[in-house]
């Protein structure tokens, strides 16, 4: 059942809202992010604003929360799902969803609150609530953003807790022969501590991850990339003549191998950069940037540094050492493993294992906090957050237990269910992203 409605979802109505709400923006806001690339960078610098935390930490968090299963796993198990040329569709949505990424920032920016301290807080549903509030339907925007809370809780629980510990569990067990049960126990009173400190201890501990992992990662995928130079145009090729593959002999199995190509290219690129689905604004409206558009600049980046940098370097390697590859077929964390160590032995394997360790890390404690800010939308009560960090820390010890097929599934569901929400409000809402554009852009 719950797999027939992901066909449905990430097959069709996903793929195709997440593509149009993309041209749209690029319509509204003349592709400026193409155009004027001068002052997407000149956003990424700092703004001066003291309090608060900075941009760059805000966005090293977020980043947290899309670097892990969707750059290592995500990657293989879209190649291997949906063929080679669902690498091309992770681009597309990339390009297309840069704008969407920074727009719901831009919009959480504008509709956060502070809390009881004076902190800043924001995230989707705020600014759901109150698209909603006001057109006179105050009501309807708290039902409706109460839903998209609950299934961002749900992907919290699937997507941000069990399927990293799945994959952590895996690399160390398939590499270093480490139980399952003792990476999840080790994984989940870490979780506890990194929870325990609370906002500014999960922010300290992905400011030093994030950017120490991500850099070793793309020199230890150029090594791999130049090892098998010769090959690369070969694999381009594969690239792009598998993305569409609609072959007047093959007929209705070349359609299939399209859609197929295009639901796992799109959703797995989804679930690597989050671009459109909402949870990025949670991280973002920490920021002390009193400038919606230079923050949403940030968004830009973010999507380009996770899919079409680090997934595309991780997409070359497999495709370059597919052979190696297929003998873990459908174990997607053992291929990618596969895939480097073949070309660079199994010292890559122990260094693939500590960057899956870090990245998970890194987006566990990440997720952590989006679930907390949930929790407190939906009732904001002491003990449901006890209640919550209890349950998550669960997820973390049974997704390394436990197969990670059911968590993809739910994961996709709520993916699914949270971008069509979100897309659907920050459409409508394109004018207040224009007005902050066009007051940026005009600035010096």
């Amino acid at each position: 059942m719950l797999e027939h409605i992901n066909g449905i979802l990430s097959g069709l109505l996903v793929p195709t809202v997440l593509i149009l709400a993309g041209l749209f923006y690029a319509f509204r806001l003349r592709c400026f992010h193409l155009t004027r690339p001068r002052a997407v960078l000149r956003g990424l610098r700092s703004d001066g604003t003291s309090g608060g935390i900075s941009s760059g930490k805000a966005v090293t968090l977020a980043l947290a929360g899309t670097l892990g299963v969707g750059n290592i796993v995500g990657v293989s198990s879209a190649i291997y799902m949906g063929g080679f040329g669902a690498v091309f569709w992770m681009w597309i949505s990339a390009l297309v969803a840069m704008l969407l990424k920074y727009a719901e920032i831009v919009l959480a920016m504008r509709h956060r609150r502070a809390d009881g301290d004076g902190k800043h807080l924001g995230s989707a549903m705020y600014y759901i609530t109150d698209f909603f509030s006001s057109l006179g339907f105050r009501r309807l925007g708290r039902a409706v953003a109460t839903v998209f809370a609950a299934v961002f809780l749900l992907n919290a629980l699937t997507m941000g807790s069990m399927l990293q510990a799945n994959a952590i569990s895996g690399a160390l067990d398939g590499v270093m022969g480490i139980s399952p049960a003792v990476s999840g126990a080790t994984l989940c009173l870490f979780t506890l501590f990194c929870i325990k400190k609370g906002t500014g201890g999960i922010i300290k501990a992905t400011n030093f991850l994030v950017p120490l992992m991500s850099a070793g990662f793309i020199v230890i995928s150029a090594a791999v990339i130049a090892r098998n130079f010769s090959a690369l145009d070969d694999a381009f090729r594969l690239i792009f003549s598998s993305a569409f593959c609609f072959d007047a002999a093959l007929g209705g199995v070349g359609g299939f191998a399209f859609m197929r190509a295009v639901r796992y290219g799109v959703m797995r690129g989804l679930v690597s950069n989050e671009a459109g689905c909402g949870t990025a604004p949670t991280a973002h409206a920490l920021a002390s940037c009193q400038s919606p558009a230079r923050q949403g600049m940030w968004g830009i980046f973010e999507v380009f540094a996770d899919t079409i940098l680090l997934c595309t370097l991780t997409a070359l390697c497999v495709i370059l050492e597919y052979g190696a590859a297929l003998e873990h077929g459908g174990n997607y964390m053992m291929m990618t493993v596969s895939a480097y160590a073949s070309a660079l032995g199994n010292s890559a394997s122990v260094f693939i294992c500590v960057a899956v360790l870090c990245f998970g890390i890194a987006t566990v404690i990440c997720w952590a906090h989006y679930g907390s800010v949930c929790v407190s939308f939906l009732c904001g009560s002491v003990t449901a957050k006890k209640i919550f960090v209890f349950i998550y820390s669960l997820c973390v010890l049974g997704g390394a237990l436990v197969s990670s097929e059911l968590a993809w599934q739910l994961s996709d569901f709520a993916m699914g269910i949270m971008t069509l929400i979100n897309l659907s409000v920050i459409v409508f809402m394109w004018r207040e992203v224009k007005e902050e554009t066009e007051l940026y852009l005009k600035s010096k």
